[in-house]
């Protein structure tokens, strides 16, 4: 469960070539999302428009219980992934949703 070192030419050219990037990951904060944000803003990736989001858990205790509802609980779940790459694609470079277009 370790993602170092990262293959930075891939993700350069992922996030070079894509319109939205989500990462996802069962860590919390200061992970791999962490490390392709600082990737992304050092090499002005994000300057252009590109939707950056990060999925991880969040920074609390989460009590024992099924894998899946925990995912659930920490809004890592298939819904939540969805619903937050639908998001991110429904923004437009201004950043305004488009269902909030005139």
């Amino acid at each position: 469960r370790f993602a170092k070192p990262l293959d930075e030419a891939l993700i350069r050219r992922l996030l070079s070539t894509h319109e939205v990037a989500v990462t996802i990951e069962e860590g919390a904060i200061g992970g791999l999302g962490a490390h392709v944000l600082t990737l992304a803003s050092d090499a002005g990736l994000i300057d252009g428009g590109l939707k950056l989001r990060t999925m991880r858990l969040p920074d609390i205790f989460q009590d024992q219980d099924k894998p899946e509802r925990q995912y659930e609980q920490a809004g890592l779940d298939h819904n939540a992934i969805t619903a937050t790459v639908l998001a991110a694609l429904r923004k437009n470079s201004g950043g305004v949703s488009q269902e909030a277009r005139a």
